[in-house]
């Protein structure tokens, strides 16, 4: 890796709740080693697991020394590339992570506040990622699972690194998964990764976000 270029730490998952493989760590292992806005994207797969996925995460950190990190992770159900707003400090699990784990209204760092918002602009992600016709949106809620836990992960860690930014982008199904599932949504893989490389290259040229509204009534 070029020691030369700022880096961007993408983290993906491995597969849970049955399912064979993890579109997030298909996608974000694709762009490994990539140059994308400048920066240098190192991936990274955690598992879906509490404990272990933040162990990992702290020590990625620390070898990478990323300007950048974005966390990657599956939303079965959702239609489109959802770019979280918000990431809280609570764990409650509806099914066991894979080492069994299943914390129930427990924090993911006891000292840490309730919630942070993303550091990345994400309105101007939002919007060119539109401009080149790939389906996306703000959402409001990452969750309680461990995407959520690793977002919120992220950005405590960012908050205390000046000048890294954090945030997290959920994908949906891969075609081959949503076969099995009837009527779920699915989105391509190379779209997927052609997304990513949208947002990611806004992320590391825009400094000062756009301002529109892409809001929810629920």
């Amino acid at each position: 890796m070029s020691p030369s270029l700022p880096r961007i730490l993408l983290t993906g998952f491995d597969p849970f709740g049955g399912e064979p493989i993890n579109p997030s760590w298909e996608a974000v292992r694709a762009l490994h080693g990539k140059r994308i806005g400048g920066h240098l994207v190192v991936a990274r797969q955690l598992p879906t697991e509490f404990a272990a996925s933040l162990r990992l995460l702290k020590a990625a950190e620390r070898e990478v020394r990323p300007a950048i990190l974005l966390g990657v992770g599956q939303a079965g159900g959702r239609q489109q590339l959802s770019l979280e707003r918000v990431a809280i400090n609570v764990q409650d699990a509806r099914i066991p992570d894979n080492a069994g784990a299943q914390p129930i209204d427990e924090p993911v760092i006891a000292d840490g506040p309730a919630a942070y918002f993303s550091t990345l602009p994400i309105k101007a992600m939002l919007a060119a990622l539109h401009a080149a016709g790939v389906p996306a949106e703000i959402s409001q809620s990452a969750g309680t699972y461990v995407c959520n836990h690793i977002a919120y992960a992220m950005l405590h860690l960012a908050a205390k690194r000046r000048g890294v930014r954090a945030g997290f982008i959920h994908i949906p199904y891969l075609p081959l998964q949503a076969a099995r599932l009837r009527g779920a949504a699915s989105m391509a893989q190379a779209e997927v990764e052609r997304g990513l490389t949208i947002a990611l290259r806004t992320a590391a040229r825009t400094t000062t976000d756009r301002k529109f509204g892409a809001g929810t009534l629920d």
